[in-house]
């Protein structure tokens, strides 16, 4: 086929793509051959950006749709496009920016899905009251069917609940670690030891082992870092990733180490390395040090109801190593990510079987942290009511049974994520993860809280 035929065949289709949208290539700017072609393109590069965006692949739809963008600058759903690709992002200042600029370029044009982007982007910024407006809007102009499929009154809920819980204040103030802890890229999973004066954190910055990208959601690998507390300054330094075979070139997350510091539990995954032998997805795996004192690589659990063909990961144990409680998604289509706990039998661990039910909802329950006693579980929970998509939850051991989960209330949790909660009995703090927006953009930070005042449900 000449060229010629297959620019025609091109143009024709994005012509088609332009009147399914019902888009016209007329009007602004003044009608050309050349405007005509811009137009064009840019619609092309648009379903070009969505299918890039529909594989995971968000900083590549980026691209593409800022390019359609240049292409034609009155395109209101290029525009609309950058904006959902800078919420998936994190970046909540510039996604309101450019929804903003799509309502203002396309008027009457723009999808009724914008006034769900406006809704979820203002309640990301803790504009509660706007936010409740916009999901209303979207509610009233969307089907049925895709409201729920956007889950727009559960969104509507947690704003009044946000509402509700921020006017008395917040319960705990959360302070930014300082120093090197925070890096720009995404930081989370405190681990204390040696009585809270080392820290072990995941990392995805840029001198990860292997310095590896993965191809979904084109951020770094993960690697386990190192701290200690310098009491002199009091300031955690020495900061350093080597260490032994803990890290590999593929993701690793430090989740216990026992208390003769000898052995430690980790979640690995090395699907994406070149090697012969990898995790099938991510592992629950032991590591051990050797005579020398130094750490041997990880070793898969070897467990079927531990480790599946599923996402498991993010263990954690009390202080005696006999009880494990770990994040899987083994049953993702039917109830999202849910808390498996398992108990060691002699030397062998047992089953491992699900919380209960009020406990797991239908949506995703994450990043569980029990303390050294066995007595609590902190977990995250997108299903049981929060001021905005994953909050922190504590929960108490009744013995053979559970208490019904707890909100942790405003300060720990915000109206963005907050997970990876942890708890330091000997320092009586608490360390948690969640966004800090900067100049309309946000990473994970891992925050520190005062827990010493708290009172433990009963």
């Amino acid at each position: 086929m000449s060229n010629f035929y297959r620019a025609v065949l091109s143009l024709c289709f994005v012509f088609s793509i332009a009147l399914a949208h019902g888009e016209t290539l007329n009007g602004t700017p003044p009608d050309s051959t050349s405007s005509i072609v811009n137009k064009t393109a840019s619609l092309y590069m648009v379903e070009e950006g969505k299918t890039s965006f529909g594989a995971g692949k968000v900083r590549d739809a980026l691209i593409k749709f800022r390019q359609a963008s240049v292409k034609d600058k009155y395109s209101w759903r290029a525009v609309y496009w950058i904006s959902k690709c800078h919420y998936k992002l994190n970046n909540y200042g510039l996604a309101l920016k450019y929804v903003n600029l799509a309502m203002d370029l396309g008027k009457e044009k723009v999808t009724d899905e914008i006034y769900y982007t406006l809704g979820s982007t203002y309640h990301r910024l803790g504009n509660l009251d706007t936010a409740i407006i916009n999901y209303q809007i979207a509610i009233d102009k969307l089907t049925k069917l895709r409201s729920f499929d956007l889950q727009i009154a559960h969104n509507i809920e947690q704003c009044k609940f946000a509402q509700e819980i921020l006017k008395n204040g917040n319960s705990f103030e959360r302070i930014r670690l300082s120093g090197d802890v925070n890096s720009g890229f995404d930081d989370y999973n405190v681990l204390l030891t040696n009585g809270g004066k080392t820290m072990y954190f995941t990392s995805r910055r840029s001198n990860t082992t292997g310095g590896g990208l993965n191809p979904d959601d084109q951020l770094f690998f993960e690697d386990i870092y190192k701290m200690e507390w310098n009491a002199a300054t009091g300031e955690w330094e020495g900061i350093t990733n080597q260490l032994d075979k803990m890290n590999s070139d593929g993701f690793e997350s430090l989740h216990y180490i026992s208390s003769d510091t000898l052995s430690g539990i980790i979640t690995w995954n090395t699907t994406m390395m070149d090697v012969k032998k990898t995790t099938r997805v991510s592992d629950i795996c032991e590591i051990k040090k050797n005579n020398k004192g130094t750490w041997n690589s990880p070793k898969t659990i070897k467990n079927k109801s531990i480790n599946t063909s599923f996402y498991d990961g993010n263990a954690t144990l009390t202080a005696d190593g006999n009880t494990m409680y770990f994040m899987t998604d083994r049953k993702g289509e039917r109830s999202g990510c849910d808390i498996y706990y398992v108990e060691k039998i002699g030397k062998k661990w047992g089953t491992a079987e699900p919380l209960p039910e009020h406990i797991n909802t239908k949506k995703h329950e994450t990043t569980p942290f029990v303390t050294p006693d066995g007595q609590y579980l902190f977990f995250s929970s997108e299903g049981h009511p929060g001021l905005g998509r994953f909050d922190v939850f504590v929960c108490k051991n009744l013995g053979g049974s559970w208490s019904e989960p707890v909100n942790m209330g405003a300060g720990i949790n915000s109206v963005n994520d907050d997970m990876f909660f942890t708890y330091s009995a000997e320092t009586k703090k608490a360390y948690v993860s969640g966004y800090e927006i900067t100049g309309g953009k946000a990473s994970i930070d891992i925050y520190e809280v005062d827990m010493s005042t708290y009172v433990f449900p009963k």
